[in-house]
């Protein structure tokens, strides 16, 4: 995995970090797209006019590369030139949001131009922080996202500019502030955001997490945390559907209206449950948006499009991670 960015006529280019990796790019990935086929059930018809904003997961595309072609499936391209796209960081602490010094991202696909006004905007406002090339080079929730995005908009590629914006652990005082930044850009018709998360990362050996719901919610029973020498979870009641109440959970408190209750439950939700969603911070900081405009009379709404999880778990040892896909409207 090179860890390289380089100098072109004085042009930063970020080179992709995982592209070698077989496990993380797929050469079928992109055709999910022509895969995704709604029923009538879905409730379902995309492209949606007026999405403003999608939610999609960002492992490596034989795991959650299906999921991520809904949220992607969702976008109308038309009247679209400007593309934000916020991840977190998995690789260093960061406590606020940071922007790329660079002016090309390259892809699999092709190359995509980084918007440097805008992003020369958002820097000086002094709420961001630029990242050093080799961050920017080794976080994979953006990365990601990049080859849907050329593919999407590939049939006006030469009129899109992207803003990446890697966020921090910020809390959610921060949150609405960097939502109330970002606010006037999500508000342009020619912008779309893109917020990259995963969900729920389930597994003592490889997340350290075992909350486990022994009764399907809502249920007066209490949350509890699996372990080896006891609480079990029922042979009645896998750990899967566990996991699963644990997102929709999640996933029925962020589509609430209005946004700015939504956050905070969010927030109370994640501090009962510490649910391991790597976005969760992105995904304020887009609620902090929508507050803000809902103040100014525009209604959001999202829609949750698709769910999966890597794994089906049933015993303790087991693991897996969650992918869930939505679209925003006004």
């Amino acid at each position: 995995m090179s860890l390289k960015s380089r100098h072109e006529n004085a042009r930063l280019i970020r080179s992709p970090a995982v592209f070698s990796a077989k496990l993380w790019y797929s050469a079928d990935a992109l055709n999910w797209l022509a895969d995704v086929k709604p029923t009538d059930e879905d409730d379902f018809a995309p492209p949606v006019a007026g999405c403003k904003a999608i939610i999609a997961p960002h492992a490596g595309y034989s795991y959650s590369g299906p999921a991520a072609a809904w949220a992607y499936k969702s976008i109308s391209t038309a009247g679209i030139s400007r593309v934000f796209i916020l991840g977190p960081s998995h690789a260093f602490y960061l406590g606020g949001c940071a922007l790329s010094k660079c002016e090309t991202y390259e892809t699999p696909l092709g190359n995509l131009t980084l918007d440097r006004e805008v992003i020369e905007e958002l820097y000086k406002t002094k709420r961001f922080e630029y990242l050093q090339p080799r961050r920017d080079q080794g976080e994979h929730s953006i990365e990601m996202q990049l080859p849907y995005v050329y593919k999407v908009f590939e049939g006006c590629i030469d009129n899109i500019k992207i803003v990446p914006i890697m966020v921090g652990a910020v809390d959610q005082e921060q949150e609405e502030e960097y939502g109330k930044i970002l606010a006037p850009y999500l508000e342009r018709d020619d912008t779309l955001f893109v917020i990259s998360s995963d969900f729920c990362h389930w597994g003592h050996s490889h997340y350290g997490y075992t909350f486990y719901y022994p009764k399907t919610i809502p249920s007066d029973v209490e949350g509890v945390n699996l372990r080896r020498s006891g609480p079990r979870p029922s042979p009645s009641r896998p750990i899967y559907a566990s996991i699963s109440d644990l997102d929709h959970e999640a996933m029925d408190i962020l589509a609430q209206q209005p946004a700015s209750t939504a956050h905070g439950k969010f927030v109370a939700y994640l501090e009962r449950t510490h649910n391991t969603i790597c976005g969760r911070h992105p995904i304020g900081v887009l609620m902090g948006a929508l507050s803000v405009l809902e103040d100014k009379g525009k209604q959001a709404r999202m829609k949750w499009v698709r769910y999966e999880q890597s794994n089906r778990c049933v015993s303790f040892d087991d693991w897996s991670v969650s992918y869930a896909s939505a679209y925003v409207t006004f």
